[in-house]
């Protein structure tokens, strides 16, 4: 699966905490094999809205959606948090 290029405020997120390479690499990662097993992906609740996450690192997740076209938009990169 190909990802589209990111939104400007994406990449501006990413460098400011430091995970351009992070990044990259879980891209290449992702557009190999979207079910390796260091992504983590993920069918968000409610599942009926086909968001999905994949892991940056520990900290970071990236949240999409598959288009029509089956390229991928990222949509946000957010904080992961667990339930307790």
């Amino acid at each position: 699966m190909v990802i589209r290029p990111l939104k400007p405020r994406l990449e501006m997120f990413l460098r400011d905490r430091g995970l351009l390479a992070k990044w990259a690499k879980a891209k290449k990662l992702f557009e190999k094999d979207i079910r390796h097993t260091s992504l983590n992906v993920e069918l968000l609740e409610p599942k009926w809205r086909a968001i999905y996450s994949f892991r940056l690192d520990k900290k970071y997740r990236a949240l999409f959606f598959i288009g029509k076209d089956g390229f991928v938009e990222i949509l946000q990169i957010t904080n992961h948090y667990k339930k307790a």
